[in-house]
């Protein structure tokens, strides 16, 4: 409990921008699974004071394989903080970043929204 985030899973409702949907909620969970896991697995969950990933009302067009895609657009949020009033981002490597980001776009999909 000491290292825990202070808001972590049952926040998920408001870290989804707009219409709220079951499939929304079920991508939104894929992808912070593999976002704190990741933090966990690099030794930098404890270097963030809160971290999550929020699903935008976006969508945006990708390339994937020879096919284009049209999905929705995640934010990976991290700050630091010492006091729980104020934060800062917080510097996270771009390797990790890269990474973490290949994983929920190769893992994370919505068949139908």
């Amino acid at each position: 409990m000491i290292d825990r985030h202070p808001f972590p899973g049952p926040g998920l409702a408001i870290r989804i921008l707009g219409e709220i949907t079951e499939e929304k909620v079920q991508l939104l969970q894929d992808a912070d699974y593999l976002y704190i896991k990741a933090l966990k697995d690099n030794n930098l969950y404890a270097t963030v004071w809160q971290a999550g990933a929020i699903l935008l009302p976006v969508k945006s067009v990708g390339v994937m394989g020879d096919e284009r895609t049209y999905e929705f657009t995640v934010a990976l949020r991290a700050v630091t903080s010492v006091d729980g009033m104020t934060a800062d981002w917080a510097h996270l490597p771009y390797e990790f970043l890269a990474n973490i980001s290949n994983e929920i776009i190769n893992n994370v999909r919505v068949l139908t929204v």
